[in-house]
């Protein structure tokens, strides 16, 4: 299943994650810091996606009230409704 995810508070615009059987297969951001957002995502990669929301739900970006691996997990959520 293909996710196509425009984020909210962030400085990334957009997640593309591909998942398969409950396991992310890829994810890219757009915009955000590269580096960071790179990182993510080789981490996230092969993991099942009740771990990813389980770790990264939540996470803040300074006084803002979300962030990106935030967003990511909102996208993932936006699967299992």
């Amino acid at each position: 299943m293909n996710i196509d995810f425009t984020t909210q508070g962030t400085c990334s615009k957009r997640i593309e994650a591909e998942v398969e059987n409950g396991i992310v297969k890829e994810v890219r951001f757009t915009g955000g810091c590269n580096g960071n957002l790179q990182g993510i995502c080789a981490l996230v990669k092969g993991m099942p996606v009740d771990e990813v929301i389980r770790k990264l739900e939540g996470i803040r970006c300074g006084s803002r009230p979300t962030s990106c691996p935030d967003q990511f997990c909102r996208a993932l959520r936006s699967l299992q409704a």
